[in-house]
């Protein structure tokens, strides 16, 4: 009796696995399905649509404790005064991006990095390998002054931590003399420049310390101190401007838990823009928390991104969110890529992280904290300028989208965790 209850057992398992792969690949397939769909579709509206210029609210500035800052709006503007900090280099360059195109605008930034170390400047690069893949590595000709470090796709202690060798290097930032401090959404690129919407800050003052603190950070890990990036002491120990950096490489993801503490803090508005908006349960539910207890949370998202994908898994937790009583926009101008919000006039945070699972809890990133009514009133300017462009989604039209669109999000759902 007990063998055969065991082979009865030993069949039910057999039958149950086949069941789960068998509804696995189906999912898997279905999948695929919607992800070329999607991919089609997306080549059918873009397909010879001219680019047209962004809106660009314009430039802002304020002054935070004993720092300077500027809000950009214009990559044009931006890159032009990146160039010149560049160019006035007397002593120092620190420089982290992600994207590096082979355009013109790229090509300007690589000549300018090469005058300034040919000149005696001491310059340290850091680029992701993986999102330049597609650019000829012949295009990275710098001067043998330079120090580059171009973060591999794959890194060798790989199989010893997954989680801790194989975040994107996403960050923004470049430091100058010390004293001047970029960072953003920008990556370099002529597309960029004029195309996207986007967001970057400039600090002039002690505040620059947490960006170029944030670099060394990257660049010294397992790195002899006789190639290192040398520390510097901060000019003063509580800042009104924070610099919050993930650093996977020691497991560290403080951005997350500053969105969460800022959220929970708001008591009258919260006003958030990103381009992605892949949140994980504990974002989500902060955000319906505020809303619930009477707080106007708004949501500015492209209305069709670069990435599609993202965009339809992101329409996966719009009913929750408006059924929830926040307020989704719908940014319809062109491409926005900005990574800011401003809670409560009085706490903002510009950088270069998504409110999605890749920034919060597996890349580098960057994000600058600042909590000055001053500056919060500026970013409010940039949100309400951004707003001018939405279309803002109701409950009801929401509900009625087709039905193949609620199919399509739900069989999307489980690739949430990895985007």
């Amino acid at each position: 009796m007990d063998a055969r209850w065991a082979l009865a057992e030993i069949r039910e398992r057999r039958i149950l696995l086949k069941a789960a792969g068998a509804g696995a690949g189906a999912l898997l397939g279905a999948q695929a399905v919607v992800i070329a769909s999607l991919a089609g579709l997306d080549w059918w509206k873009h397909h010879g649509r001219q680019q047209r210029d962004a809106p660009h609210p314009g430039t802002f500035n304020a002054h935070v404790q004993d720092s300077d800052i500027t809000i950009y709006t214009s990559g044009e503007s931006v890159y032009e005064d990146m160039l010149e900090a560049i160019d006035n280099a007397q002593h120092s360059i620190h420089m982290e991006t992600f994207i590096w195109k082979n355009d013109e605008t790229g090509q300007r930034f690589l000549d300018a990095f090469n005058r300034a170390a040919d000149r005696g400047v001491e310059v340290f690069i850091i680029y992701d390998g993986f999102a330049n893949l597609v650019i000829p590595s012949s295009f990275y000709d710098f001067s043998d002054r330079v120090h580059v470090y171009r973060m591999p796709v794959v890194r060798r202690p790989f199989w010893k931590g997954p989680l801790r060798f194989s975040g994107f290097n996403h960050s923004k930032i470049l430091v100058v003399d010390d004293n001047i401090g970029f960072v953003g959404g920008y990556n370099f690129g002529s597309l960029y420049s004029r195309q996207w919407r986007d967001t970057h800050i400039r600090e002039i003052g002690p505040a620059v310390w947490g960006l170029r603190s944030s670099i060394a950070s990257v660049w010294n890990e397992d790195r002899d101190p006789e190639h290192a990036i040398d520390w510097v002491a901060p000019k003063n120990w509580d800042p009104e401007v924070r610099v919050s950096a993930n650093l996977p490489i020691q497991l560290v993801y403080p951005i997350r838990e500053m969105y969460m503490n800022a959220i929970n803090r708001a008591q009258h508005h919260i006003w958030v823009n990103t381009p992605y908006f892949i949140p994980d349960q504990q974002i989500l539910d902060c955000l319906l928390d505020a809303a619930a207890r009477g707080v106007d949370v708004r949501i500015m998202v492209p209305k069709d991104s670069n990435h599609i994908l993202a965009d339809w898994v992101s329409r996966g937790f719009y009913g929750q969110l408006l059924e929830g009583g926040v307020t989704i926009l719908l940014y319809a101008a062109c491409m926005i890529h900005a990574k800011t919000a401003t809670i409560d006039g009085e706490w903002s945070t510009v950088g270069t992280a998504n409110i999605d699972r890749l920034s919060l809890s597996f890349n580098y990133e960057t994000n600058v904290e600042i909590v000055d009514p001053d500056f919060a009133a500026e970013m409010e300017k940039v949100f309400l300028a951004d707003s001018e462009h939405c279309e803002e989604l109701s409950s009801p039209q929401w509900r009625d989208r087709h039905p193949m669109a609620r199919v399509a999000e739900t069989i999307l759902v489980p690739l949430r965790p990895f985007l």
